[in-house]
This record gives structure tokens, sequence and C-alpha cells, in this order.
């Protein structure tokens, strides 16, 4: 995640920092700030502008404006105070107010990265378009990364020629991405002239054979009107060209696949895992087709196995494991399968998903142990989870743990909503757990409970 400091000189000269993230659209709430990072301020402001961060952090933006209007009375000349303004703005949606109080920051500090960022950002929130443009112009001055958001609202703008410019300029110096390749099929989409598209990409590949995106771009297009064997020509004619290219491999090996050459479709795979031009993403959606492939083509599997050792050596993702661990589970392989979870835990612990299917795979082979100590470790990264808690308890139950598992289960149910199949769960487990106990009434309540729920399901 990109971070961006703002820094801002006040009146009496203190400085203030403030560490925000804006690589998302909802941005962390900034949780402690040091007394000594305020400087020399009025106690009053000082007061204020906690305040103003509190009640941000609790979602009562309101009050955090009324505490914000203090302190830009008390300051009327610090750009922090109406960049704060416009966050709360943006988070009540008014869009207008907030570029308004982004506009005075920015006239007081004309330099701020951050300040132009959430600019862009709320003008574009207000569909006010071709602001948008004018400050990421701007803001490409500060990072190379903003080329990419302007592609995107010059299409919403519907300047699709400008968009279109840009995404071949950034394929160029970095290699087409999937997300790029997205936006240049829905500009395709909007505009609807396809002759007229596929006239002028044959044209530039007339006069510039050697420019792999024309040929890529002419075959989505073909792709996207059903015109398959078009496509398929204008592949072969790149590999022609340019025998040397990975790129085109993204496209040939779902042809070969089509036309049941199932050797050059394992050939084209191989040749896109290895290749370092072309992005994870599109590296995953091979994979999973390649998945798809071996589940009908088991004779393959040696063939996956080797590109998925490759992928996970180069790509270091946690989401290859769960996808193969996926298919081993669709299988019937659960030893594999979690062989694979679990390698992907060690890289991604915050993956929930892979978290829960780890967990209940190990209880499926019996490895209770692991399934109590992995459950209890992720409680701690996400302790509302009612799932961890059920998983836990099953797993002290099967160790015999019963008094832990009642403590478990029952602050576990605590976090339950509208989930009666869980719940029922929860009571089944909590009847086991006083009956091993002796504790005979505990354990019919419980039964009674889930028995009832049970009728009410069905």
């Amino acid at each position: 995640m990109k971070k961006n400091f703002f820094i801002t000189a006040v009146l009496s000269g203190a400085l203030f920092i403030f560490q925000g993230s804006y690589a998302q659209e909802k941005e962390v709430v900034l949780e402690e700030v040091n007394q000594d990072d305020l400087g020399n301020v009025t106690d009053e402001f000082q007061e204020q502008f906690f305040e103003a961060l509190k009640q941000k952090g609790i979602e009562n933006y309101e009050k955090a404006l009324l505490a914000l209007d203090n302190c830009q009375k008390l300051e009327p000349e610090n750009p922090v105070v109406y960049f704060e303004m416009a966050r709360n703005y943006n988070e009540l949606k008014k869009y207008d107010e907030a570029i308004t109080s982004l506009e005075k920051a920015h006239e007081l500090a004309p330099e701020r990265e951050d300040v132009l960022n959430e600019l862009y950002k709320s003008y574009t929130r207000a569909q006010q378009y071709n602001a948008a443009i004018a400050t990421l112009l701007k803001l490409q001055g500060f990072d190379g990364d903003y080329k990419e958001k302007l592609a995107n609202i010059y299409l919403l703008n519907q300047q699709y020629e400008e968009a279109l410019e840009i995404i071949g300029e950034l394929d160029q110096q970095e290699g087409p991405s999937t997300y790029r390749n997205k936006l240049r099929r829905q500009i395709f989409a909007r505009t609807g002239d396809t002759a007229a598209q596929i006239e002028n990409l044959e044209e530039s590949i007339s006069n510039n054979p050697e420019n792999e995106q024309n040929y890529l771009n002419l075959i989505y297009i073909y792709s996207d009107q059903g015109e398959n064997e078009e496509a398929y020509n204008t592949a072969q004619e790149l590999l022609a060209t340019n025998p040397g290219s990975t790129l085109v491999h993204l496209a040939l090996y779902k042809f070969h696949l089509e036309r049941e050459e199932p050797e050059d479709a394992v050939n084209s795979m191989k040749i896109v895992f290895e290749s370092e031009e072309i992005d994870p993403e599109s590296k995953f959606k091979v994979l999973n087709d390649f998945l798809l492939f071996v589940d009908n083509n088991p004779e393959y599997e040696k063939d996956l196995m080797q590109v998925s050792k490759m992928l996970s050596e180069r790509e270091n993702a946690p989401k290859l494991y769960g996808q193969l661990g996926q298919y081993y589970m669709n299988r019937g392989q659960i030893e594999e399968a979690l062989t694979f979870f679990e390698a992907g835990l060690a890289e991604s612990p915050e993956d929930f998903q892979l978290v829960k299917n780890t967990i209940l795979l190990q209880l499926e082979l019996e490895k209770y142990k692991e399934a109590r100590d992995l459950s209890k470790e992720m409680l701690e990264v996400f302790p509302a989870q009612p799932a961890l808690f059920l998983l836990q308890g099953i797993a002290l139950n099967q160790l015999e743990e019963y008094r832990d598992a009642i403590e478990t289960l029952t602050f576990g149910l605590d976090y339950l909503i509208d989930n009666p199949r869980m719940e029922v769960d929860f009571y089944t487990q909590l009847s086991r757990a006083h009956g091993a106990l002796g504790e005979k009434d505990k354990s019919a309540e419980f039964s009674n409970k889930a028995e009832a729920l049970i009728k009410e399901i069905e």
C-alpha cells in the first residue's frame, strides 16, 4: 500500500504530521498522534482537532466537522483543517463541500500530493471529470502510477482516443496488464464501431509490424465479436512476425484448447507461466483454465505440477496455493489439498477463506491439535469470526478438552448473527461437551435447542 505524508506548517512555525493511506477509497483513520507532533499550538486547538479525529474514527462525521469548524476559526490558514474537513464531507457524500475544502487546502499548500490525490478522487465522485483529469495531470509529476488512473477517467469522460493512447503507452512501458485490457475492452464495447477499430489496427500493423500490442488489440476485438478464426490467424501472424513473443500465448492457449490441440495448449501455458512480461493475475487465470483442463485430461497432471512449482517459486503468491488446494479438494485428495492450503496460509495469514479451508481439512484428517492451535492463532487475526470459534470447539471436543470447548463455543455464540445452521452446530458441540462431563441436563438443553432449530429450518 502506497503511503503519503501530509506535512503542514502552521502559523507558529510548528509542524503537523499526519499519515494517511490513499491507495484505497476508504482511508485508515489516524488513531494516535503524539502531542509532540502538534508543536506549539493552543490547547483549545489541540483539543478540538483530536476531538475531530476521534469523532471521525467512530463515524460521527457531522460532529467531527463541528470540531473542525472550531479549529478553522482558531487557525484559518491551516491547510490540514480543510483537508480533514474534506475527508469527513466525502464520508457524508457531500462532494461539493469536500471539493471546496480541498481547493482551499490546495491554495494554501499547492505542492502537496496528498491534497491533489484527495481532490482528484472528490472530483471523480462528483462526476466532474474535466477537473479530475486536470488534477491527475498535475499528479503525474509526483508518481507515474497516476497515468493509469488518468486512462480510467478519460474513459468515464468518454474521451476514448485519449484513454486508448495512454493504455498503449503504458503497455509499451510496462507490458500489458489485466486491468488495462479490461479498460480497452470497455472502450471497444462503448464505441461500438468495431469495423473502424479493426481497420485502424490493421493499418497500424501494416505500418509497424513489430508492435505486439496492435496484434493483441486486434485479437481481443475479434474474440469479443466471436470471430475466433480471424483472432487465431492474427495470433499466428504475430507469432510469425515475432517468434519470441510470450504475450501472444495468452490468446493462443485458449485457441489450442478450443481446437482440441492439447499439446500445443500446454506448451503455450508453460510459456505464459515462464514469462516475465505477463502479470501474475493473468497467470492465475491461465492456471485456472489449466486446472479445469487437467481435471478432464489427468494424463497432464505432471505438467500441472511442473508449472505449479515454477509459479510458486517465481511469483511467491498464496493465491496459487489456494487454487491448487481447491483443485485437489474437489478431486477428494484432501492430504494434497491440505499441503497446498498450509503453504498458502504461511504466506497469507490474512486470507480468511484459506484459514477456514485449512482448519476444516485438519479436522477431516483428525489433526485435532493442529486445528486447535491454528484456530486459536487465527482468532487473534479474526477475533469476531464465529466460524473460528466453532472449529476450535470441535477440535477441543475431539481432544477431550471439554471445559475449554464449552468456554470457546459459548463465547463464539455471542458473535453469531442470523446463521441458524451454524447455530445448530454450536448447540450440538455444546451438548456433546456437557454430556462428556456428565452434565446431562445441560447436554439435553442444548440438544433440544438444536432439534428445535432444525425443525424451524426445515
